[in-house]
């Protein structure tokens, strides 16, 4: 973990005021950049030809179930900052090291059964959450290629805040913006270009989210 292990002193002895500004403006400007997935999302879904709005419509009901997923993954990453921000100030790195290496293994098995547990039941899931019969199909298409790469966007959620917390705010906040965009990008190539609909929207944030993770297990490896 030497990118980890050589983050700046800075945090034990520059100014709040600063070091607020440093790390809290990525921060707000990868939060605003990565609510805009569900809306590029939404924004190309709507043009389907034949099934715009009843598509928009299950997009919409997957949501919660979506948050839920990205929730556990980010639960994780939360607790794994503060303890890797307390073991490089002590630059105990081979316990941060030892960190890591439990937010890779933590979030896999939690991604595994958390698309266990939900994949067999996402029918009556979605209905729950307000699915018809009409919106059922387009819920369950996008959601049954998410949760497949449920995994993957654990990991990411996981250790993009690692990276934050490792002293590079302003890398973790060009890998959530490099997957927003490459997001957007990639959307239309999916649903419209390759034909898969809702499919491919679901299918473009995976990839992109896949390409961040892997930078970022060289980053922190490195």
């Amino acid at each position: 973990m030497t990118a980890a292990g050589a983050a700046p002193t800075e945090l034990g002895t520059e100014k709040i005021g600063k070091l607020l500004k440093q790390y809290a403006v990525p921060g707000i400007i990868a939060q605003t950049a990565a609510s805009l997935y569900n809306m590029v999302d939404s924004i190309y879904i709507g043009h389907i030809p034949g099934v715009g709005s009843a598509a928009i419509s299950g997009l919409a009901v997957t949501f919660p179930l979506m948050n839920l997923s990205i929730a556990m993954g980010t639960l994780v990453g939360v607790g794994a900052m503060t303890l890797i921000s307390v073991l490089l100030g002590q630059r105990n790195y081979g316990a941060a090291q030892k960190v890591l290496a439990n937010v890779l293994t933590l979030n896999v098995i939690i991604g595994v059964i958390f698309t266990a547990l939900t994949l067999p039941f996402l029918d009556p899931i979605l209905r729950f959450f307000g699915a018809s019969d009409t919106t059922l199909p387009f819920a369950r298409d996008y959601m049954t290629i998410i949760l497949a790469g449920n995994v993957f966007m654990h990991l990411y959620h996981g250790f993009n805040g690692l990276i934050r917390s490792s002293g590079h705010p302003k890398v973790a906040m060009g890998l959530t913006l490099f997957t927003v965009f490459s997001n957007a990008v990639l959307d239309p190539i999916f649903i419209f270009v390759l034909g898969m609909g809702i499919r491919g929207a679901a299918l473009a944030p995976i990839l992109c989210q896949l390409v961040a993770l892997v930078y970022t297990l060289r980053f922190l490896s490195d």
